[in-house]
């Protein structure tokens, strides 16, 4: 078998936003290691990797999994600064939480300064349909207000749980590709270099 040069797999930098207890966690935790969390612990913002195939291609994913009420500004926007797509997750019996992606949406693109970030809402807790207060048709229309896709999840019964993660790469990915070519084809080409530049308020 004759190696390639070690080239490392690309790696996706994933955020998961949304206010506090819509089940980031437990969707974070269910897509790592296959296991439910029922017990609500306020994250403090952890951040996991793991490698997958995606698409038969190697690839990691890293995920960092916010606070649903951080503190500082500041720091959340260190985060979204750093994310690459966006899982905005809210749950479906709780409609204040449904509210909030509005929000959570604008800090988003003020920070990125960007339109077409990768990004998907997620309506989590889909096994507590009895309970549910938020209507699919509702949250389709926000999404396609936005422009993004909607899905539905459940960390309990897991579904949908890898769909979301895997959509939201091939998504960061084909955004790549798009960039590299940008950049590749148009060296000239400075304006979308200066989208980065961080400015100190």
């Amino acid at each position: 078998m004759s190696k390639k040069p070690t080239t490392q797999p690309a790696l996706h930098k994933v955020i998961m936003v949304g206010s506090g207890g819509v089940g980031k966690s437990a969707l974070t935790l269910q897509f790592m290691y296959d296991e439910f969390v029922e017990d609500y612990e306020p994250t403090k913002a952890d951040s996991y990797r793991k490698k997958i195939l995606l698409d038969g291609e190697d690839v990691q994913i890293d995920i960092l999994d916010t606070a649903g009420q951080e503190d500082y500004a500041a720091i959340r926007d260190n985060y979204f600064r750093s994310g690459e797509g966006f899982l905005c997750i809210f749950s479906i019996t709780e409609d204040e939480s449904f509210q909030a992606t509005q929000e959570f949406r604008e800090q988003i693109l003020r920070v990125k300064n960007d339109e077409n970030i990768p990004f998907l809402l997620v309506g989590n807790k889909s096994d507590l349909e009895d309970r549910r207060k938020v209507s699919f048709q509702e949250a389709s229309d926000r999404a396609k207000q936005w422009g993004v896709p909607y899905v539905e999840t459940s960390a309990k019964t897991r579904e949908h749980v890898d769909k979301v993660f895997y959509d939201l790469m091939r998504e960061i990915r084909a955004r790549k590709m798009e960039e590299n070519k940008t950049n590749n084809g148009r060296g000239k080409d400075k304006s979308k270099k200066k989208k980065l530049k961080c400015t100190i308020l």
